[in-house]
């Protein structure tokens, strides 16, 4: 019979997944390096040189929103809090509309790449 594992113990198993994700994302991000061509400006690097479709920049942004903590913490909350933590999810619908229509146009409009190139005021 198998002697339990410790919490927090990496085993073989453990260590080769975890080298095998490695290399395969340095193996990704050297293969865009040099097939690609290469970012020449910052809008290149930032903004994909603005030849996205919606498909990959909308799973980009629910990549970078859905983080592990979100990911662990969410049913976390709803446990200790109950169903109160719901009207984040409407709460978030009002918030990622009004920034697509009132922030966005605006950002396009001046060509900038983050927010911080913006210095004037509205």
């Amino acid at each position: 019979m198998d002697t339990p594992r410790g919490i927090g113990t990496f085993v073989v198993w453990d260590y080769v997944v975890f080298a095998g994700m490695l290399v395969i994302s340095a193996v990704i991000g050297i293969y865009y390096a040099f097939a690609g061509g290469g970012q020449q400006t910052s809008k290149d690097f930032l903004m994909g040189g603005r030849r996205m479709t919606a498909v990959p920049v909308a799973l980009s942004l629910t990549a970078s929103f859905m983080s592990a903590v979100t990911v662990l913490g969410t049913p976390s909350e709803v446990y200790r809090f109950g169903a109160i933590f719901s009207i984040f999810a409407f709460t978030y619908f009002f918030v990622v509309v009004i920034s697509a229509e009132v922030f966005l146009p605006v950002f396009y409009k001046l060509g900038i790449t983050s927010t911080y190139e913006h210095t004037g005021c509205f």
